[in-house]
């Protein structure tokens, strides 16, 4: 490794540390000048937790309920549909197995010290969930936007933002392609390559980039297979032909 990317990599890590004190900071610092200072860390201690726990916790979370409520999304937004709603097209069963998968969310909230009371809305929506995916068809697509695990990653991390000043989402928004570029940043020769901020965020919006590609190509052969009706239609009537 030359003199220059030794230097640029020594950079780009005391960067990244004064990035994540600066976040640290700023989530300590009380938006009223007179209120007093929260101990996070106490906090976590009390739980027996550290913030890199908190943080794994979370993230394991919200690669559930991507994968429940959100597996294949909408490119650059968080509606899609996960196995939540293929399960419902199996009549009670489905749904039955549905609510059970659920629950594994709440317990992975209760691990991170959110009250029962916090959970209730998220439970109840669950059920309703379940009820409502009795009913054929229908129910298969409210599940698109009946998202019980969705909701429980939500007051999740309003409460750890709460009680423990963690305000990091990135860790949420693309659990998995975020772990494996974790990896990638932390391991391998080519680490200072992954921590450049512009391959980053392509790596992570991957699924993004790719569906909208797809949305391109099906709308460009939409458009092809209508010239090609059209140009039918005029073959076939004479239509397109008349002056």
């Amino acid at each position: 490794m030359s003199l220059l990317s030794s230097q640029l990599l020594v950079y780009g890590r005391r960067l990244m540390d004064k990035l994540n004190k600066f976040s640290i900071l700023k989530a300590k610092k009380p938006s009223d000048p007179n209120a007093p200072v929260i101990d996070y860390q106490a906090k976590l201690a009390e739980h027996g937790l550290t913030r890199a726990q908190v943080i794994e916790t979370e993230r394991k979370l919200a690669k559930f309920a991507n994968t429940m409520d959100s597996l294949v999304r909408v490119p650059f937004t968080k509606q899609g549909m996960g196995a939540d709603a293929a399960l419902s097209t199996i009549p009670l069963a489905g749904d039955l197995a549905g609510l059970a998968l659920t629950s594994y969310a709440f317990i992975l909230g209760r691990q991170l010290g959110v009250p029962a009371h916090k959970m209730t809305p998220a439970v109840r929506l669950a059920l309703i969930d379940m009820v409502v995916g009795i009913v054929p068809g229908i129910g298969t697509l409210l599940d698109v936007f009946i998202r019980p695990s969705r909701k429980t990653l939500t007051i999740v991390h309003e409460h750890l933002h709460e009680e423990y000043g963690i305000t990091e989402t990135m860790h949420m928004d693309r659990p998995f392609l975020h772990q494996s570029l974790e990896d990638r940043q932390q391991q391998g020769r080519l680490r200072f390559f992954w921590r450049n901020p512009v391959v980053a965020w392509l790596y992570l919006h991957i699924p993004d980039i790719l569906g909208l590609l797809v949305i391109v190509v099906i709308g460009l052969g939409l458009w092809a297979l209508i010239g090609w009706l059209v140009g039918l239609f005029g073959t076939t009537t004479g239509f397109g032909y008349l002056d």
